[in-house]
């Protein structure tokens, strides 16, 4: 289900398995601008391969998250996002990755669109979603954050558990 720029929001996904099943559960929406809460609520969720958390924030980027134990991986779809969102802004921090400013950017991207993801690209490999594949998705200007995470939802076996947390945004 895509959402049109006007119905374009944050949202925060827990995806764990449990009896070998994927589940999947909406959490607060304080969650989208907090990273260390985001990891807690993570942690607190037991899983028997770890728990990945999904966010998307707006139109604008998306953060996957992966907490196996005391390892947690993080993917950041977009670090010209940590400009004006405190999300971006505290993952970039976590990876220990500079903040750019806009000269630094544009000498990088020299294209408006293009998205510049930060990270762990192999975040997901292990579950069948290889680097280059989540580069791609996370590169697509085209998709909206929602639209990929949707998308490696699908390709990570979950799209069920994924799309029925997400409806319940509507609710």
């Amino acid at each position: 289900m895509a959402m049109t720029d006007e119905d374009a929001l944050d949202f925060a996904i827990v995806v764990y398995r449990e009896d070998e099943c994927w589940d999947a559960e909406l959490l607060p929406v304080a969650l989208t601008s907090d990273l260390q809460g985001l990891i807690k609520a993570l942690r607190q969720q037991p899983s028997e391969s770890g728990t990945i958390g999904l966010v998307a924030v707006g139109d604008e980027f998306f953060v996957a998250l992966r907490v196996l134990g005391d390892r947690v991986d993080v993917f950041l779809s977009d670090i010209a996002a940590s400009w004006d969102f405190p999300l971006a802004t505290q993952v970039l921090d976590y990876l220990d990755v500079p903040v750019p400013d806009e000269e630094e950017l544009d000498e990088i991207l020299q294209d408006e669109d293009t998205a510049l993801p930060a990270g762990d690209l192999s975040i997901f490999a292990d579950l069948g979603l290889d680097e280059m594949e989540l580069g791609i998705l996370s590169g697509d200007v085209d998709l909206l954050p929602d639209e990929v995470l949707s998308s490696v939802a699908a390709r990570l076996g979950f799209s069920e558990p994924f799309e029925r947390a997400i409806e319940s945004v509507f609710d």
